[in-house]
């Protein structure tokens, strides 16, 4: 329990120090943020502001885990570094795309999801065939589990794990808010971990515990630095792939709440919007620009959606409590 707490300080340690060098690079290589014309017009000021921030608390994350290399006996966690990491760069390609041909969009939807496809399939065979996960179906609450065949588990598996990923992605809309929202999603999978005794595991999130409290010294508002889609996707890829590896995807319903209502909001919108030839039923989404329009300044979208993944954690740390024995 020593070491994961370390873990924490060395990895909020390292991402301000990591920050305040990263920060003057990002502004040299003028990264700046391009602002959609179909998001809220008053982001429009944001403009300029350096993204890519995210590669601070992953550079971080990756050295906390070396750090640790020598006394680790389980290296299941790299799994879920190595999958995490591709999941970043398909975001930094992105974010690359943006920066280079100076506009918001990068990488197609579709470009995107074949990628993370691809990149999620490989982790969950390596996964499959090291042992390091099993096809049981845990059911939180009831503490029952049931045994899925093997392809119908790794194509259920793709699907959650990259929609998880982009849900993710899309809680990166107002400053600080992503990195708020995860920040007790991460307290709950190192307290998770270590409960089942996979303190080797805990070590990643413990890190981005501490990474992403240093970060929000840097991407409160107002931001001085965006930790783009290379940060977001990281993230994302780093909530699915450790409920997988705790062998206990269904609890991304309650850690993942505020990601969830992101997503539903975002499909609701579309869909109802097609439907009814043009009506809109939020005045814009993801939800979070929903709560713009009403007049919520982003520090109380911030607090508010923070408290809401908090107490989805607490849920779900009732709901595993049979799990932990």
């Amino acid at each position: 329990m020593i070491r994961i707490l370390t873990t924490v300080v060395i990895g909020f340690g390292l991402t301000w120090l990591l920050g305040r060098g990263l920060l003057p690079v990002l502004r040299a290589l003028k990264t700046g943020q391009s602002i959609r014309e179909v998001g809220p017009s008053w982001h429009s000021y944001k403009a300029g502001t350096p993204i890519m921030g995210g590669l601070m608390f992953i550079f971080a994350a990756i050295l906390c885990l070396l750090i640790n290399l020598r006394g680790m006996e389980d290296y299941t966690v790299f799994y879920v570094l190595l999958l995490s990491l591709f999941y970043g760069f398909i975001g930094f390609l992105d974010d690359f795309t943006k920066v280079k041909f100076h506009r918001n969009l990068g990488l197609t939807s579709i470009q995107k999801a074949l990628l993370q496809m691809a990149v999620s399939a490989l982790f969950l065979y390596l996964m499959y065939r090291s042992g390091g996960m099993n096809t049981h179906l845990y059911i939180p609450f009831l503490n029952l589990s049931f045994d899925l065949h093997p392809i119908v588990y790794i194509f259920f598996a793709m699907f959650v794990m990259v929609g998880c990923d982009n849900a993710v992605n899309l809680t990166d809309g107002v400053d600080g808010l992503c990195a708020t929202v995860t920040l007790p999603v991460m307290i709950f999978f190192t307290a998770a971990s270590a409960a089942l005794g996979k303190y080797d595991l805990a070590l990643l999130p413990a890190a981005l515990t501490g990474g992403l409290i240093a970060y929000l010294f840097y991407n409160w508002h107002p931001a001085k630095v965006f930790m783009g889609d290379t940060g977001s996707l990281f993230l994302g890829g780093v909530v699915g792939t450790m409920a997988f590896a705790l062998d206990m995807p269904l609890i991304l319903v309650l850690v993942g709440i505020v990601y969830v209502c992101e997503a539903m909001s975002d499909i609701l919108q579309v869909g109802y919007f097609k439907l009814t030839h043009g009506k809109r039923l939020f005045k814009m989404a993801p939800i979070h620009h929903h709560f713009e329009k009403c007049g919520w300044k982003e520090e109380k979208i911030v607090v508010c959606f923070g408290a809401v993944s908090a107490l989805g954690c607490v849920l779900a740390w009732i709901g595993i409590r049979g799990l932990l024995g």
